[in-house]
């Protein structure tokens, strides 16, 4: 699921595209937007505060096998939401799970994991090495 909430829709519906077609399914849920209170530490340890709010917008699928997803994403994408919580369902079914695995979250991990491999070589091209002279002073 941590793929899922780390990826855009538009490549979620890519990847749903190469599953084939959705299993049938109703909302149990229709997807809802809300706050959520997001908390902090100072130093990791210290006492927690309550840093600020965020929109998140979940949505719960049930597939006509009895499987039931449930999803959160961080904004207002109800369109994601939804198509996480469905793409949960199928991971559960036993006859789908596999399917699941290979033809979205694989490809789904492989891209992040692209991205970020992208990220650090771009990074890494603009590394500026800095050292120090000694000065001999007499």
């Amino acid at each position: 699921m941590g793929v899922l909430a780390r990826t855009p829709r538009a490549q979620i519906e890519h990847a749903l595209t190469a599953f084939g077609p959705l299993p049938p399914h109703r909302e149990m849920r229709k997807p809802e937007t809300g706050l959520v209170t997001l908390r902090g530490r100072i130093g990791g340890g210290g006492d927690a505060f309550n840093m600020g709010e965020a929109t998140v917008t979940r949505a719960s699928i049930r597939l006509e096998t009895g499987e039931v997803g449930h999803a959160y994403a961080l904004g207002r994408d109800a369109s994601k939401a939804r198509l996480s919580a469905l793409i949960d369902a199928a991971f559960q079914n036993p006859s789908l799970h596999d399917c699941v695995i290979a033809k979205i979250f694989e490809p789904l991990a492989r891209a992040e994991a692209d991205g970020e491999r992208r990220k650090t070589e771009e990074t890494a091209a603009t590394k500026v090495d800095f050292f120090t002279m000694v000065r001999g002073e007499d």
